[in-house]
């Protein structure tokens, strides 16, 4: 992989992780009676999420919903077969109960995400075949 886009995915990272921390902040202010300072940190979040977009899109294009869903299939289920088994082991190791029940708790989530977007998947492969037919008909 090239400089370039090592660079992509770590400024795709660096993007979605302020994006996440600041609507996390605005949370926290909100809750604490801050409104002004939330809505900046969510304005600001705004802002990181158009930027993440734009890394991503130099990384992967523009595919289509059927890709769309395949790739988020691929991630999910990679992050219930090994990355969270692999995170609860070390949480484990150390004796972190609070991140073993974390990472044990996504993981099932995880799961769960996989099995709801392979039955988007097939809902819309369907679909895709329904159309298909249509325009073949024409």
């Amino acid at each position: 992989m090239s400089v370039t886009l090592q660079n992509l995915e770590s400024a795709l990272a660096g993007e979605s992780m302020a994006y996440t921390k600041y609507m996390y902040f605005a949370k926290i202010a909100r809750e604490e009676g801050y409104a002004e300072v939330a809505d900046h940190f969510e304005h600001t979040a705004a802002q990181e999420l158009k930027h993440a977009w734009g890394h991503l899109e130099l990384l992967i294009g523009k595919p289509s919903t059927k890709v769309c869903l395949e790739m988020a299939i691929e991630g999910e289920t990679f992050e219930y077969t090994e990355m969270y088994p692999k995170y609860e082991n070390q949480a484990k190791a150390e004796s972190n109960i609070e991140a073993v029940r974390e990472f044990n708790e996504q993981g099932r989530e995880s799961l769960q995400h996989a099995q709801e977007f392979r039955a988007s998947l097939a809902k819309a492969e369907k679909r895709f075949a329904a159309l298909k037919r249509v325009e073949q008909k024409h």
